[in-house]
């Protein structure tokens, strides 16, 4: 037996192909599940046990022949194959493929989901047509809010309950309605509101907003958080909290960074005072933890959220916002190393 596993090594030592169906035709031949490779497997417990030894190093040298060959061969054909498309394919063009580019919005948006990610949060995401109790009433925002007035917000006429999403805040209330606390998550999307297009507005623009929901959560957190994120994202450490409002945080913040007065830019953009306004924050106000059945007494949180559209304007001095919309392929060719 041993001999003729010998006499299969030379075999395969001689065999050459460059056809495909007759190295797959050898391949079955010793490695199939009917091949000679498993017949002499089978054969084994048949052996002589002073035989044994030398029959199984016989069998690994056969197999692994086998394989070496196939590899080989196989290898020999892709090379040539690759060399004959590359020189012979007459139809293939004769210009560079172009390299396409990622949308400042997005090499934003992706840059903020992942500091955040560094520090816990989830990405979570919701409808754009969305109803009058996640975007308004479970927000502590009243029938008789502005927010509401047909000046701000898309209704569909069909049905004054359903809308177009003004705010991310709306996908908190649906996580915060199906996870309970801890809740550490942020929410980024499409937004729509009725407003006139200009150089600095737009009736749909992009938002991330943060919350955080747990037991003890207190204001020099939120302020913690933010100061972690404008540095990752600014590489400014320096930030300002003024008092604000918002229907559906108590107390509430605007969020400074300062930004300089190094460059000529920076006296323009800042208006010659160093400071940029960048999002808006407060603590989660206990009427919102109780529309969505979480326990006030038990559970307290902050909320953030800023536009993604305001901070790609601001990191790349783009000087109108519906340039971000226009698909214009001379401005998008600008982000084509940016990844």
């Amino acid at each position: 037996m041993i001999e003729k596993i010998k006499k299969h090594l030379e075999e395969i030592e001689a065999f050459t192909s460059t056809d495909k169906d007759a190295i797959e035709s050898f391949r079955i031949r010793y490695l199939g599940k009917k091949g000679l490779l498993n017949e002499f497997f089978t054969a084994f417990k048949d052996v002589p046990n002073d035989q044994k030894k030398e029959y199984g190093q016989v069998i690994n040298q056969l197999k692994n022949a086998a394989q070496q060959k196939i590899t080989s061969l196989k290898e020999a054909i892709d090379g040539t194959t690759q060399a004959s498309g590359k020189y012979g394919d007459l139809f293939r063009t004769g210009e560079p493929f172009e390299l396409g580019a990622r949308h400042p919005i997005s090499i934003v948006k992706n840059k903020i989901v992942e500091i955040f990610s560094r520090i816990g949060f989830n990405v979570s995401e919701g409808p754009e047509i969305e109803d009058d109790w996640h975007n308004f009433s479970a927000l502590n925002l009243p029938e008789y809010h502005p927010a509401r007035d047909m000046q701000d917000t898309f209704f569909i006429q069909t049905n004054p309950d359903i809308l177009l999403r003004t705010h991310t805040s709306s996908v908190q209330v649906r996580y915060m309605e199906n996870n309970k606390p801890p809740i550490r998550t942020i929410s980024p999307g499409r937004v729509y509101r009725n407003e006139d297009i200009s150089a600095r507005s737009h009736c749909f623009f992009h938002q991330v907003e943060g919350l955080y929901i747990d037991k003890d959560v207190s204001f020099a957190d939120l302020k913690q958080t933010l100061q972690y994120f404008t540095t990752e994202m600014f590489g400014k450490s320096q930030i300002r909290l003024r008092p604000s409002y918002f229907p559906f945080t108590e107390p509430s913040a605007e969020v400074d960074v300062y930004w300089g007065l190094e460059t000529e830019t920076d006296y323009r953009m800042t208006k010659g005072t160093g400071w940029l306004e960048i999002l808006g924050c407060g603590m989660v106000d206990p009427n919102v933890l109780k529309n969505c059945n979480i326990d006030p007494d038990e559970y307290s949180g902050f909320a953030f959220g800023m536009g993604i559209d305001r901070i790609a304007m601001l990191l790349y001095q783009i000087p109108d916002i519906r340039m971000l919309s226009e698909n214009d392929i001379r401005f998008l060719n600008q982000f084509e190393s940016v990844w």
